[in-house]
């Protein structure tokens, strides 16, 4: 296998749930902010599920196994968020939501087909998933970098379960289909589409001085203009006022 030049892979925890059964693919179908109908089996796709009101409780990655049968992952710590919220609307669904105990290898710099990630590369996910030959084993920080480079969200840092809402994030495209029937939440995010609208903040890659920390304030000549959320040495991602963008 020939290793383009800057790939690397990292074996990282990721939080995984199992929906299985005859209803398993009209009850995501009815749930999730994209659209399924046309998820290929062996093929994944990024979204949303949604409160109500149409803040964010958790971003996912959706993975088709079979004609019945999906895996769903989120970042470490937030499967719980991710169960929790596809049992609370399953009222007489035919389906069975379960727990995976799970790895995921990130890797960067290089494609595979079929698989979705953020930035340029591919995730494997599975029970026993391993690195894959020739990709040179890279460092948790090294990936963190590459995420805010990307411009990633991450739940916990970018995303808080309930505070978020999707504009915000700068993912709709990757997450959210506007041509899908209804799902929760779908008012909200259709209303800002259909009107144009604009978040009052927007997730931005910016650059940042030596010794940044998560929570600092961003400042553009004495004034406040955004909270940093993630850094890497001097590149970070922050929430940034949308008036500050236009000004």
């Amino acid at each position: 296998m020939i290793t383009p030049s800057g790939a690397f892979c990292v074996r990282v925890q990721r939080d995984a749930v199992r929906v299985v059964g005859p209803d398993a693919a009209t009850y995501l179908q009815s749930q999730v902010s994209q659209d399924l109908r046309t998820l290929s089996v062996g093929a994944s796709t990024w979204a949303f599920l949604l409160q109500p009101t149409g803040k964010v409780d958790v971003l996912l990655r959706v993975w088709r196994l079979g004609e019945e049968e999906f895996v769903l992952d989120t970042d470490s710590g937030f499967g719980d968020v991710l169960a929790a919220r596809l049992q609370r609307f399953k009222i007489r669904v035919k389906a069975e939501i379960k727990p995976l105990d799970w790895w995921s290898v990130a890797v960067r710099g290089t494609t595979i087909d079929g698989l979705v990630a953020w930035g340029t590369g591919a995730d494997l996910l599975g029970p026993d998933v391993l690195e894959p030959d020739g990709i040179p084993v890279g460092t948790v920080e090294q990936l963190e970098a590459a995420r805010i480079e990307a411009g990633w969200p991450a739940m916990g840092a970018e995303i808080i379960p309930g505070e978020t809402i999707p504009a915000e994030t700068g993912i709709t495209e990757a997450a959210v289909s506007f041509t899908k029937g209804c799902y929760p939440g779908q008012e909200l995010v259709e209303r800002m589409d259909s009107r144009g609208a604009t978040a009052p903040r927007l997730l931005q890659v910016v650059d940042v001085e030596a010794g940044t920390s998560t929570g600092d304030e961003l400042k553009r000549a004495g004034q406040v203009i955004g909270t940093v959320t993630s850094v890497a040495g001097q590149r970070a991602l922050a929430y940034v006022k949308r008036s500050a963008l236009t000004s």
